[in-house]
């Protein structure tokens, strides 16, 4: 099969990673790509939200398969497109796509079909907005309606903080046309944990559980990135709630999209909050999470190709997948400086002398070429991704890969796993 990958992240090139020792694969093109796919492919200059570029270049590629990574290339309708011109295509439609480009969409959704999840009401006016948090009460979460590149949520502890994030986005505009308008919720007390399923719009796929760290700072502190590391398994995720996450919350959810006319097809990711009451919906992604995708894909036993293209076609799916027991550790570096500013185009080292530990994979997520080198191009440079026999040995190997990783400015978490570690 020949495919084409869409994405040019550190979940891409993971999914590369994967899908390049496929047997089936005769030819995996990438676009845009990066530096750590072009090593496993053809990677083609054309950025993920230009979707006439896209949909020529798979048309002219004749390929068999689009595997699209990102949420912004769905939530302008990339899947569509495809499928209108014969295209097979691993994703959702640009309707199906709102469950994670529109909060608003996707918590009327769950209150309509009694899905657990916060207590919320939608706001574009600032007013009945702060009257909301007034009756609601502190903590609280402020969150961009649309795509905020994961820094669209605010946790309010006091009501003096709930007014700024609500004058952040629907006066400041500081987060756009994403924050025209917001949701407002009930601050949920528990753990979280990222539960992950493959659907073709009917059959479901669960996969392995993982549990990111989304603060920049040890400790669970600072503001929200994209996503500071990851771990899979994850203990909260046991077979017994793993099998309630999906009668409570993944089943009707995808039933629910088929009901109202979107059925979704691809990688559904549901955020959860798990407390003393069960699972609650934090949120939905319409694709993989990244750094989520780092720890669960290189704990697939199976050959993902066949599961991507059976789904894509709704030819079915496996009735359960293999798994590798080993534990997986993924700890990002970062440019110094993010989520905020931070300098790009600095010379990276070391990637060849971490990838000589067992276990290791560097997933490239924010780097370029200029000149030969290698250098830093965004605010998440790498994904260290390491496996072990227990989580222990996976979090001190992935440190010391991560160790031999140096560009100025690196910034990374010392405390990957602490959750699990100190279960």
């Amino acid at each position: 099969m020949k495919v084409l990958l869409v994405g040019g992240g550190g979940r891409e090139h993971t999914l590369a990673w994967k899908l390049a020792q496929s047997s089936r694969l005769t030819e995996l093109i990438a676009a845009p790509g990066n530096p750590g796919i072009a090593r496993l492919g053809r990677c083609v200059g054309i950025k993920d939200d230009k979707i006439e570029g896209l949909c020529h270049l798979a048309l002219h590629e004749r390929v068999d398969l689009t595997v699209v990574g990102p949420e912004l290339p769905l939530s302008l309708g990339l899947a569509d497109r495809l499928r209108e011109r014969g295209g097979v295509v691993f994703g959702p439609s640009q309707a199906a796509a709102r469950i994670e480009s529109s909060k608003a969409f996707a918590k009327d959704l769950m209150a309509r079909y009694s899905i657990p999840t916060a207590r919320y009401r939608s706001f574009t006016d600032i007013a009945p907005a702060r009257a909301w948090c007034r009756e609601l009460g502190v903590p609280l979460v402020v969150k961009a309606d649309g795509l905020a590149a994961g820094k669209g949520v605010i946790i309010c502890r006091t009501l003096e903080e709930a007014d700024a994030a609500l004058a952040l986005c629907l006066e400041s505009a500081a987060f756009g046309a994403a924050g025209a308008s917001v949701v407002v919720e009930e601050f949920m007390v528990g753990e979280e944990a990222s539960f992950f399923a493959i659907t073709d719009g009917t059959a479901i796929l669960p996969l392995a559980g993982a549990q990111d760290h989304k603060t920049v700072f040890d400790g669970d502190r600072g503001p929200n990135t994209g996503g500071m590391g990851a771990y899979s398994p994850a203990p909260v995720l046991d077979a017994a709630m793993a099998d309630r996450v999906m009668a409570e919350i993944v089943r009707p959810t995808v039933a629910a999209l088929a009901r109202e006319g979107t059925p979704f097809t691809g990688f559904l990711y549901v955020g959860l909050m798990i407390g003393s009451d069960g699972p609650r919906v934090v949120e939905f992604n319409c694709r993989f999470g990244d750094p989520e995708c780092q720890v669960v894909i290189p704990r697939l036993g199976d050959d993902l190709l066949p599961i991507l293209a059976g789904a894509a076609r709704g030819g079915g799916l496996p009735a359960a997948l293999a798994w590798k027991p080993d534990a997986a550790v993924c700890v990002v570096l970062a440019s110094g400086g993010y989520p905020g500013r931070y300098d790009t185009g600095l010379p990276i080292t070391g990637i060849e002398e971490a990838e000589a530990l067992p276990g290791v994979q560097v997933f490239h997520a924010g780097t370029a070429r200029r000149d030969g080198a290698l250098v830093t191009a965004g605010g998440r440079v790498l994904g260290v991704h390491a496996t072990g026999p227990d989580l222990r040995a996976a979090v001190e190997t992935a440190y010391a890969a991560a160790d031999r990783i140096q560009f100025r400015g690196k910034h990374h978490r010392r405390d990957i796993a602490w959750r699990a570690l100190h279960r």
